[in-house]
């Protein structure tokens, strides 16, 4: 298993990439979690052009992706979607590595 991106959260990132006048064939997407959040972890997604040796990279739907090992062993598996609805915008984690997560979404506990 992996981290998965949706084609929706791809053209999303894009989109952010072409507005923030980014450069598209350096930048990556940091996917990763620290500790906080209403839950006990929070989820955070980064642009940045920084890559280390030990981190997991993927490439999905034209999106490099880098995620800390530490990190990894929590989002294994996680699908990251994008959700433009009424009641707000915005990326959409499914992580089947999470006991229970917050009504925002942005935090988990596992």
């Amino acid at each position: 298993m992996a981290i998965e991106l949706t084609e929706t959260a791809a053209r999303e990132i894009k989109t952010i990439v072409e507005q923030q006048e980014l450069d598209a064939e350096k930048v990556r997407l940091r996917v990763g979690v620290k500790g906080g959040g209403c839950s006990g972890f929070s989820y955070l997604l980064d642009l940045t052009e920084t890559q280390r040796d030990t981190d997991e990279e993927f490439e999905l739907h034209g999106i490099k992706v880098v995620c800390d090992p530490k990190s990894y062993l929590y989002l294994n598996g996680t699908s990251i979607d994008f959700k433009d609805e009424v009641m707000g915008r915005g990326f959409v984690f499914n992580n089947p590595n999470a006991n229970s997560t917050c009504g925002c979404g942005s935090s988990f506990s596992a």
